[in-house]
């Protein structure tokens, strides 16, 4: 309960804490909902925090996990704030409302950045839109790269989504004592914290604990064993180390993500390399979210909302030129999408009959966009049990070529827009109603289930935020999105520690590795 108007304090199982009243919500920041991930804890699943006596400050942000920094290409778009530290499992509360009778509905985030980067710290993730809005906001950081997704054969595997894990079953104890409800908490993600939170919605230890999901960007999916055990193994190359967690432990923290930062280079959505993601692993992830929450089998009665941008995978291209690198390699390029998408050479035909003014870039981007993000969303919302609303994000950006890209719906969400770090990737003009029009979606869906356009049914609804204000679009309005339905999907793997799914063609594996050496020979 609140102990004045400026420094409210709220007492949890592991002790009390202080937090800020700033611009009429009370902010807890940096509280742990864990303990440190190191020294013995290090690359094993999180553990309780110690208890604290008296009253723990909780002004500031607490550290971040260990990453590094995004490269100059993409810096100049996305903002990462580093903050030292090993208590990194930390979260943060925004509330308009710290006593325990409010029973306000909760929205849990998730924070995006390919597994690799990311924290709650970002200025562009701040809660104070939701709280103000009768939401309580929460935001988590959890263990990255090598630290939370390695592979290792003495370690537990997705050390990072057991985090977050641990961070959910935090909120669904505690928020009540910060005015939330736990019968009301709406797991919501970006990009990878999307695809986290459909993990965890599929997960047999979280059923129960979530009552809607918002996936942004990133439909739940598990990664191929092998590519994230060959980057654990370039690695330990480079470090000249057995590639165990043992012999990971011992390595320079420093030296550590230089490293993973020098092999994760080609990791791309775009050019698939070798990368981190969450993995099956017999346990959390017994078998592919997406097939189990299709089934059926998981998060019963949950709603979800879900949605991408037209132009997710100019953020993939754009920075560093790879627009026009992707252009110029015209057929070798084409090849390697074929490769990424498991498609013959119906499916890159039809996308240049629909637009045959389009470069080989904005061809090879759409068909990747589509196979990693819409069609497996259409798939989950056509044969999920449950009610589920669509969207799409259309408004372009202000900045040069970046169109509707990646990330570039963050700021209307959380109604942030007109924040320096917002205004990175947007750029200046981005219209106040339509941040102000997706912000209430949001909090509508968090509220009562409904953001305020019909759900998925056979007339296929998609709500469409962009220019002149949002509609509803109906129909098979991404015509590309029809031509899948000609492709036979990838075979799931079948669940346990072993599964794999592979690529099929030789022919294509080596055009995509050839995409691979020739950016990666310019990028150098």
């Amino acid at each position: 309960m609140a102990a004045d108007r400026t420094n409210p304090e709220v007492t949890t199982a592991y002790g009390t804490v202080r937090g800020r009243y700033e611009h009429g919500v009370a902010v807890f920041r940096g509280i742990p909902y864990a303990a440190p991930p190191f020294g013995p804890r290090r690359f094993r699943p999180p553990e309780p925090p110690e208890p604290w006596n008296g009253v723990r400050d909780a002004g500031a942000f607490g550290p971040t996990a260990p990453k590094p920094p995004y490269s100059e290409a993409f810096a100049q778009y996305l903002s990462d704030p580093e903050i030292p530290g090993d208590d990194c499992l930390n979260l943060n509360v925004w509330t308009p409302d710290p006593d325990t009778g409010a029973r306000l509905p909760v929205l849990l985030w998730l924070h995006g950045g390919a597994l690799t980067r990311g924290s709650s710290a970002v200025p562009v993730y701040d809660g104070t839109g939701f709280a103000r809005d009768g939401v309580v906001c929460v935001s988590v950081n959890y263990r990255l790269g090598v630290e939370g997704y390695g592979l290792f054969p003495d370690a537990p595997p997705n050390p990072g989504l057991r985090d977050q894990l641990a961070a959910l079953r935090w909120v669904h104890d505690t928020i009540g004592a910060f005015g939330g409800d736990p019968d009301r908490i709406t797991l919501c993600g970006q990009s990878a914290g999307a695809i986290s939170a459909g993990a965890l919605l599929a997960a047999p230890q979280s059923q129960g604990l979530v009552r809607r999901a918002v996936l942004q960007s990133g439909p739940p999916e598990v990664l191929d064993r092998d590519k994230v055990r060959r980057m654990v193994r370039r690695m330990a190359n480079r470090l000249k180390i057995p590639a165990t967690a043992e012999a990971f432990a011992t390595a320079d923290r420093e030296l550590l993500l230089r490293t993973q930062a020098e092999v994760g280079r080609l990791s791309s959505p775009v050019l698939g390399g070798p990368a981190f993601g969450i993995v099956v692993d017999g346990d959390l992830v017994p078998r592919d979210p997406l097939e189990s929450l299709i089934a059926g089998d998981a998060a019963r009665g949950v709603d979800l909302l879900m949605g991408w941008t037209r132009e997710e995978y100019r953020l993939w291209l754009v920075p560093g030129g790879l627009l026009e690198r992707v252009d110029r390699l015209g057929p070798v390029a084409l090849a390697g999408a074929m490769a990424r998408c498991h498609t013959g050479h119906e499916v890159p035909r039809g996308y240049r009959a629909l637009n045959p003014d389009a470069g080989t870039a904005e061809i090879v981007g759409q068909m990747v966009t589509d196979h990693l993000l819409r069609v497996p969303l259409h798939r989950l919302a056509d044969a999920r049990p449950g009610t589920s609303y669509l969207y799409e994000f259309a408004w372009p950006s202000g900045l040069p070529d970046l169109g509707a890209c990646h990330a570039l719906e963050l700021g209307f969400v959380f109604d942030t827009g007109a924040a320096p770090e917002s205004r990175k990737l947007a750029g200046e003009g981005a219209p106040p109603d339509l941040c102000t029009q997706m912000h209430t979606a949001w909090v509508r869906f968090a509220t009562t289930g409904d953001p305020g356009w019909q759900a998925w049914d056979a007339s296929h609804p998609v709500r469409i935020f962009g220019d002149g204000g949002p509609y509803t679009a109906y129909g098979p309005r991404d015509t590309e999105v029809a031509l899948w339905s000609t492709v036979p999907a990838p075979a799931a793997p079948e669940p346990g520690p072993t599964a794999e799914i592979r690529a099929p063609g030789a022919e294509w594996a080596e055009a995509v590795r050839r995409l691979r050496r020739s950016v990666g020979a310019r990028r150098r």
